[in-house]
C-alpha cells in the first residue's frame, strides 16, 4: 500500500456513505457502501480476503468517497453509481436492476403498484425503496386500508375485495372523481410522511393484542409496523420527477475553498465533482464567481434546475443562464444542499490533515521558510500568543514547533503579572522578556524562529526586547490576520514589512498550523484560569476561608459541585470544625439556587 493512500485511510470520516475505488490509470473499479466509511474502507486493507477481493486491493492505487445522511441513502447512491461507472468488479449489481416505487396510476379509477420504472405519465410515484419486500408489505397494509380498484382489468361483478371492504368496486358501482381523490389524497400523506399515525395506532392494537394473549395477531401489527419503518425511512439521494438538476454546496477554512458540485440526472444522483482552492474574497462572492465561470462554457448542457446554499446569490445567475436556479430553506433539497456543503467541509479536513501527514513536504516546508526569510534552517520555531476579555485575567502562551511538529512538551503557560488591562503591546514586552531571560540565566538554547500572533507592533514589541534589553539577535515574524480573523499575511524585518507566500504553499499551511496551535492552547490556559478565578472567588466570600484553606479544599473535592454535595463529616477528614462545614456548605447551596 502506498503512504499516499495509507495517509487517506487514517483520515476517513466515521459517517455512512459511498466510496469509489480506483486504479493507477484513474479509472472506478469497485463502488461500494458503507454505514461507518472509516471501518468499511480500512478493512479492504486489513487481514485476509478471498481470491476476488485480493484481486481487486492490488489494482487501487486510490480512492474517493461520497458522505451520505443514512445507510439507505448509501444504499440507492451505491445503485446509482454502479450504473453510471459500471465498474469491473461490482458484478452483483451490473445488470439492470432498479430500486421499486409505490405508484398511484393516473386513470378515472386509480389503482396502488409496485413499479421499478418511473414513466412521464402524470401518475404519482413514491420512492425508491430499498427493499422490495417491505413496499410489497406496505402496499398490501394500503389496498387494505382504502379501498380503491385492485383489479389491474375492469371485471363485470364484484370480487372479493368488494366482500372485504377493501374495494369500492367500480366495476359496479359508480364511484365519484371526489371520492377517488380523496383517497388518493389520503395514500399520499401517508408516503409523504404521515405514515406516523398509522403507526401509533398500529402500536396500539399490537399492545391490545397482546394484552388479550392475540399473540399471531400482534405479531402480525408487529410485522406491518416495521415495513412502515423500514419503507418510510427519508432519503434523498433519488427524486421521482426525474429531472436533471445540479446540487452545489461549499466550505471554507484556514483561506481555502472547497466546492461540491453533485450531479442528479432524471431524478437520481450519479456524480460528483470536488475543487478545492486558496480565495481571496468575501466567502459569497468567490464562491458565485466559481459558479459562473462553471457554466460559462456549458450553456448548451444546462440541467434544469440548479441548488445552491442559502447564502449565495441565486437570482442572477437564473437570469443569466435562463434556468431555475433558487436556495431552497427547507425540505428535501435543502437536505441535498447541505449534504455537499457537508462533504465539502469534510473534504477540507482531509486535505489539511493529510498535509499535516505529509512528513516530507513538511521538512521542506522548514527549509523553504527559511529561505524566504533569509535565514538559517528555523529547526525549533517558538510561538507566543495572548488572551483577555476586556483586559480581565490577561494570559499568555507558548508554543514550540520541532522540524515543522508540535514538540507539547516545551509548551509553556504565563501569567501576566506586571500588565493592567488590555494591552497586547505590553503583555508581549513581558512574556518575551520572562521566556529569554530565563533561557539566558539556565543558558539553554534559543530557537530558531520567533512567530508572533499579531502584526508590527506585536513584532516591534517583543524585537525591543530581545535587542535592546537582553542583547538577543533572534529572527521574528508575525502572522497579521484580516477583518475575519483568517490567517492574512507573514510580516518580518525592520521595520516589519508583508513577505510574498503564496497561500496554497506548504510554507503558508505550516504557519496557518503554528498559529491555529498557539491560539487554541492559549484560549484552553484563559478558560481554565477564570474558571479557577471565578470558583476561588465564591469561597473567598466565606469567612474563615483563606488561601490555604481554599487550596486544601480544591485538592480534596476537585470542584465545588462535589463540596456542595458533601456532608459535614467529609469535611471533618480536612480539619475542618462543624460549624465552618455547615457555612460552607450553607453557602455554596445558596449560590446554585
Amino acid at each position: 500500500m502506498n503512504s499516499s493512500l495509507k495517509d487517506k485511510l487514517a483520515v476517513l470520516p466515521d459517517k455512512p456513505g459511498c466510496y469509489l475505488m480506483k486504479n493507477a490509470s484513474g479509472e472506478i473499479i469497485y463502488v461500494g457502501k458503507a454505514k461507518v466509511l472509516k471501518n468499511r474502507v480500512r478493512s479492504y486493507f486489513t487481514g485476509s480476503h478471498n481470491g476476488k477481493t485480493q484481486l481487486l486491493v492490488s489494482e487501487i492505487v486510490d480512492f474517493e468517497y461520497i458522505v451520505v445522511s443514512s445507510a439507505i441513502e448509501a444504499l440507492i447512491l451505491e445503485c446509482n453509481l454502479i450504473k453510471e461507472h459500471d465498474p469491473r468488479y461490482n458484478v452483483m449489481l451490473r445488470d439492470d436492476k432498479t430500486y421499486p416505487y409505490i405508484k398511484i396510476t393516473n386513470e378515472a379509477q386509480p389503482r396502488l403498484e409496485i413499479t421499478r420504472k418511473v414513466l412521464k405519465d402524470k401518475a404519482k410515484y413514491f420512492g425508491p425503496y430499498p427493499n422490495a419486500g417491505d413496499a410489497s408489505e406496505v402496499k398490501k397494509l394500503l389496498d387494505r386500508l382504502y379501498p380503491l380498484r385492485k383489479c389491474r382489468n375492469m371485471p363485470k361483478q364484484v370480487c372479493l375485495y368488494y366482500h372485504l371492504g377493501q374495494c369500492l368496486a367500480p366495476c359496479v358501482y359508480e364511484v365519484s372523481a371526489e371520492e377517488n381523490q380523496r383517497l388518493v389524497d389520503e395514500i399520499s400523506r401517508f408516503l409523504d410522511g404521515g405514515h406516523e399515525e398509522m403507526k401509533k395506532t398500529l402500536t396500539e392494537k399490537m399492545l391490545q393484542a397482546a394484552e388479550n394473549m392475540e399473540f399471531e395477531r400482534a405479531k402480525e401489527y408487529r410485522d406491518q409496523i416495521k415495513s412502515i419503518e423500514a419503507v418510510m425511512e427519508k432519503q434523498k439521494i433519488t427524486f421521482t420527477d426525474t429531472v436533471d438538476r445540479d446540487i452545489i454546496g461549499f466550505a471554507v477554512e484556514k483561506g481555502w475553498m472547497c466546492i461540491q458540485v453533485f450531479y442528479m440526472r432524471k431524478g437520481k444522483m450519479i456524480e460528483r465533482q470536488t475543487t478545492s482552492f486558496p480565495y481571496y474574497g468575501s466567502e459569497t462572492e468567490d464562491f458565485m464567481s466559481y459558479v459562473s465561470q462553471f457554466y460559462y462554457d456549458k450553456q448548451n448542457a444546462l440541467p434544469k434546475e440548479i441548488l445552491l446554499p442559502q447564502e449565495s446569490e441565486p437570482e442572477l445567475l437564473s437570469e443569466w443562464l435562463g434556468i431555475k436556479v433558487h436556495a431552497p430553506k427547507r425540505g428535501k433539497k435543502h437536505e441535498l444542499v447541505k449534504m455537499a456543503s457537508e462533504n465539502a467541509r469534510i473534504a477540507l479536513e482531509e486535505k489539511f490533515a493529510l498535509m499535516s501527514k505529509d512528513d516530507a513536504r513538511t521538512v521542506q516546508a522548514v527549509h523553504n521558510l527559511g529561505h524566504i526569510l533569509g535565514i538559517p534552517v528555523p529547526h525549533r520555531i517558538e510561538a507566543f500568543d495572548n488572551s483577555n476579555i476586556q483586559g480581565t485575567e490577561p494570559v499568555s502562551a507558548m508554543i514550540v514547533f520541532t522540524d515543522g511538529r508540535p514538540d507539547k512538551k516545551e509548551y509553556r503557560k504565563f501569567k501576566i503579572k506586571t500588565v493592567e488591562g488590555p494591552d497586547d503591546y505590553g503583555s508581549m514586552r513581558e512574556v518575551v522578556r520572562r521566556r529569554y531571560s530565563r533561557l539566558l540565566k539556565e543558558n539553554q538554547s534559543m530557537p530558531d524562529l520567533i512567530v508572533i500572533d499579531g502584526g508590527k507592533g506585536q513584532i516591534s514589541a517583543a524585537m525591543d526586547v530581545l535587542e535592546n534589553e537582553l542583547g538577543l539577535y533572534i529572527p521574528v515574524c508575525g502572522l497579521a490576520k484580516d477583518e475575519k480573523h483568517r490567517t492574512a499575511q507573514l510580516m518580518y524585518g525592520d521595520p516589519p514589512e508583508p513577505v510574498n507566500l503564496r497561500r496554497d504553499s506548504y510554507e503558508f499551511y505550516l504557519l496557518q498550523r503554528i498559529q491555529d496551535e498557539v491560539h487554541r492552547f492559549v484560549i484552553t490556559f484563559h478558560r481554565q484560569s477564570r474558571t479557577k478565578t471565578m470558583l476561588s472567588s465564591q469561597l473567598d466570600e466565606i469567612p474563615g476561608i483563606g488561601e490555604k484553606r481554599r487550596k486544601l479544599l480544591f485538592s480534596h473535592f476537585g470542584s465545588l459541585k462535589k463540596m456542595r454535595e458533601a456532608t459535614v463529616e467529609d469535611f471533618r477528614q480536612l480539619g475542618i470544625g462543624d460549624k465552618l462545614a455547615k457555612e460552607i456548605i450553607g453557602h455554596l447551596r445558596k449560590l446554585d439556587t
